[in-house]
């Protein structure tokens, strides 16, 4: 059964701090580039960041994340991460990671295979 569990959303203030972790089990991780997206209830989808497979894996952001977000990926463990730093209240959103066989420079929601459930990120003073 193929299971993509994401954690660590939370509540944070301005300027902090959050890395989200995304598991995956029932497919073989290695093969998947990994996007990550979020969304805020009544706005579309967005993109966040891609993260290619492989073990020379090669990201992509975007624009409005880049220099303060960074995604990497830990084969061994069948986990991709997503490193949150100087968040805004603009970053506020429901965050999920999803997965595409092969190697991919770019993640469009609607190519992608696999997709979990999301965890809430709430960025608030």
């Amino acid at each position: 059964q193929v299971q993509l569990v994401e954690s660590g959303g939370g509540l944070v203030q301005p300027g902090g701090s959050l890395r989200l972790s995304c598991a995956a089990s029932g497919f073989i991780f290695h093969y998947y580039t990994i996007g990550w997206f979020r969304q805020v209830p009544g706005k579309e989808r967005e993109g966040v960041s891609c993260i290619s497979s492989g073990d020379d894996s090669v990201t992509d952001y975007t624009e409005s994340v880049k220099g303060r977000f960074t995604t990497s990926r830990d084969n061994a463990k069948s986990t991709a991460y997503l490193q949150m730093n100087s968040l805004k209240p603009e970053d506020t959103a429901v965050y999920f990671c999803a997965a595409r066989r092969g190697s991919w420079l770019h993640c469009d929601y609607d190519d992608m295979d696999y997709e979990g459930k999301g965890t809430l990120v709430t960025v608030s003073s």
